[in-house]
């Protein structure tokens, strides 16, 4: 938290927070920073944003599986800034829900550590038959740019671009396209959208003569995974999510190895697009740098689409039919470097001035600037009375000259007006203390203008801790799978029962909940993806004591209901600051993140104001994926062979031949990913509220095998069981 109210007082503009503890406390300790809720709060509906914009957030970066007619209606109904991404990485689990490479690698994701496991090959099973195999998780980047028109006419405010890790050619080329395209738009808000992107289409193909690429293929030349796709942005399926060949760069395609002559070291191949000397090339998965480049027995310094070359130099296992990939254009890092390298080429922030030189009067300088940080500034400095001139007055040619000369600064003259009387003098060294005291004074201006001074204050609870009562845990017990055939009314020692909503709304379920729910405490599992917020089914049939939140947008679609709340971990209960702030919203109970360790988590438990909950026993989701691997679509459509609603096993296999079971679930077209690995923990020297258990494919017999070694305080041994975090 000091870190953060230190970074605002360097003159950050707000904080991009993901944890809900940290974000609350700044909001009411901090009222003056503007609070920015990350992607990682997985933000997909209109119910999230406006339960962020009560508690004060300023804005909100949106899940970057909203379609635009999702993103619209949520413009429309709520005043607060959006923020979306238009071009990059896109993972393929929401943010904010992936334990992947946290479960496996112990790198958190959720803490910016990801270790990436979605860019690793599997293989997809259905039972024992293989239905597929590569790179399954990993997404196409996105290229937003034909929906920009209708995000910029429907007022979103900030568009993002994914760079982490990205090299300074991939920063410098996607942000000047997108710069570029958003200003033509904006000046061209008269022509229709479907104009608009006809335009910009024309455009994005014309060459530019810096690099001789189009605009297209630049964007391609700077980071593609085998092209781009649109994303979620449409409202249609979208079948080319997924680039399964490669995980990473691709580069432009050159053409294929028509000859190689080993011993001279000469590839050949048609081009199938341009080629410098200094361009970096793939061949057969090896890098190459071009340095000799021949076309009829002649060396070039480049050469066009549609030529026959050779590339010379070339050693290595090249065969007869390989793809030859340009990695980098020598031309297009070129003209990216000046934007970026420090030296006299980089962009300077343009300055008016008005220089006076009066006799009897000190000589000044008026400045003002029109551009960003500096906007509205204006600066006047004065120096020495003038002389009058004994020889040769001061000339105006002399004077713009000399205030001109900014060196190295951050900024230029663009215009300077002057107000000369005759026959005066002032010395070269008045003119260079004239100009320096303003740009010295117009620095000074603008950082006291947007730094501050916030004192930091003691970080403390804002709530005491309950004193709930020191006995044995009460048991949970989530159902993450029913089957019609089990008699669960037979288990026992179970103090609460979790039931997924998606049993609530098939009516196929509706006499085994009634059992249920006439049986033990029952409460309806909320999932932590919820896009159809308008109707929820009919729960006056069952018996439910509560709800389990597992999205703050769940919050008010079941207050009304006026019974029990539980937090689930994927809210990321990292801390106690969360927890406060989640019994303000009604939260009695949270289940803490499964991403800490024991001492996080007796930490937690020893001074939490709610209940403290801890999974001791299940496979846990790795992933919540808005795609079906089986339909290979983010979208259910008409022809689809729907495997999904087949009784069977379906499942991802990795290189190290673990088996992670994936459950599509064609209502809202998401996929969950289990671990290979069932947890099991023994929680001893804790004293949690309650412990829960995660049943996926046990049946009654083996539920209530579990319960009893829960309830003993022992955990299972052996390969299948991993204690995670712990």
């Amino acid at each position: 938290m000091n870190l953060a109210i230190s970074s605002y007082n360097l003159g950050v503009d707000a904080i991009i927070v993901q944890d809900l503890g940290l974000a609350t406390y700044l909001l009411k300790n901090y009222p003056e920073i503007p609070i920015h809720a990350s992607t990682q709060m997985t933000v997909h509906n209109l119910e999230g944003v406006k339960q962020l914009e009560k508690l004060g957030f300023s804005r909100v970066v949106l899940a970057r599986e909203l379609s635009v007619d999702e993103i619209k209606h949520i413009r429309e109904n709520t005043s607060i800034e959006l923020e979306v991404f238009i071009h990059g990485a896109l993972c393929i689990s929401y943010s904010g829900q992936c334990l992947m490479s946290s479960m496996i690698g112990g790198r958190s994701g959720n803490r910016g550590l990801c270790a990436q496991p979605c860019r690793l090959p599997y293989e997809l099973y259905q039972d024992e038959k293989l239905l597929d195999k590569g790179y399954l998780l990993s997404s196409h980047d996105t290229l937003g740019i034909e929906y920009l028109p209708s995000l910029i006419k429907m007022g979103i405010n900030s568009f993002k671009i994914e760079g982490r890790m990205k090299n300074p050619v991939y920063v410098g080329t996607v942000t000047r396209f997108y710069r570029k395209y958003i200003d033509f738009i904006l000046n061209n808000l008269n022509l229709s959208d479907d104009e608009l992107v006809k335009q910009i289409e024309n455009k994005m193909n014309i060459k530019n003569n810096e690099t001789n690429l189009t605009d297209k293929e630049e964007l391609l030349q700077s980071f593609n995974r085998g092209g781009f796709s649109t994303g979620h942005f449409s409202s249609s399926e979208n079948r080319n999510l997924i680039f399964k060949d490669k995980p990473n760069n691709m580069g432009l395609f050159l053409g294929s190895v028509s000859n190689f002559n080993e011993n001279k070291g000469y590839v050949s191949l048609n081009l199938k697009n341009n080629l410098n000397i200094g361009d970096k090339i793939s061949i057969n998965n090896q890098t190459y740098t071009v340095s000799e480049l021949i076309m009829n027995n002649q060396n070039f310094s480049s050469a066009q689409e549609g030529n026959s070359v050779k590339i010379g130099r070339m050693k290595g296992n090249i065969f007869l039919g390989n793809s030859i990939y340009k990695l980098e254009d020598e031309k297009l890092n070129k003209s990216i470097f000046p934007t970026f390298a420090q030296n006299k080429n980089f962009k300077k922030i343009p300055l008016k001035a008005k220089f006076t030189l009066k006799e009897n009067l000190p000589a000044s300088l008026e400045v003002s600037c029109g551009l960003g940080y500096y906007e509205g500034l204006n600066i006047k400095v004065l120096e020495n009375i003038p002389q009058k001139a004994q020889n040769r007055p001061s000339t105006e040619e002399v004077i713009i000259n000399q205030i001109s000369k900014t060196g190295d600064t951050e900024f230029e003259f663009k215009k300077i007006e002057t107000v000369i009387d005759s026959g005066l003098f002032i010395s070269i060294a008045e003119l260079n203390e004239l100009r320096r005291k303003a740009i010295f004074e117009l620095e000074k201006t603008v950082l006291e203008k947007h730094t501050h001074n916030l004192s930091l204050t003691k970080i403390e609870s804002n709530n005491l801790k309950e004193n709930f009562e020191n006995t044995s845990p009460k048991i949970s017990l989530l159902l993450n799978s029913i089957d019609l055939n089990f008699d669960y009314i037979k288990l026992k020692n179970v103090d609460k029962l979790y039931i997924p909503l998606k049993f609530f709304y098939n009516k196929n379920f509706d006499s085994i909940i009634k059992n249920i729910t006439s049986s033990f405490n029952t409460y309806v599992y909320m999932p932590n993806i919820l896009k159809n917020t308008k109707t929820l089914p009919n729960f006056s049939n069952f018996d439910i004591k509560g709800f389990v939140i597992s999205n703050i947008s769940e919050i008010d679609l079941v207050k009304n209901y006026n019974l029990e709340l539980i937090g689930n971990y994927t809210l990321n209960v990292f801390n106690n600051f969360s927890n406060d702030e989640l019994k303000a919203l009604g939260i009695n109970l949270a289940t803490v993140s499964p991403e800490l360790n024991k001492n996080e988590i007796n930490n937690i438990i020893n001074s939490s104001s709610i209940g403290a909950e801890i999974i001791v026993y299940g496979k846990l989701p790795l992933m919540t994926n808005n795609y079906c691997y089986l339909g290979k679509s983010n979208k259910c459509y008409k022809e689809c062979d729907r495997k999904c609603t087949k009784s069977s096993n379906f499942y991802l296999k990795d290189r190290m031949n673990f088996k992670f079971k994936i459950v599509p679930d064609n209502l809202s077209c998401i996929t969950t990913i289990y671990n290979s690995k069932i947890t099991s923990i023994k929680y001893d020297n804790l004293s949690p509220s309650s412990v829960r258990i995660d049943i996926l494919d046990e049946n009654v017999q083996e539920i209530q095998n579990i319960i009893d070694t829960v309830k003993s305080g022992k955990r299972f041994e052996g390969n299948e069981y991993t204690n995670g975090q712990y």
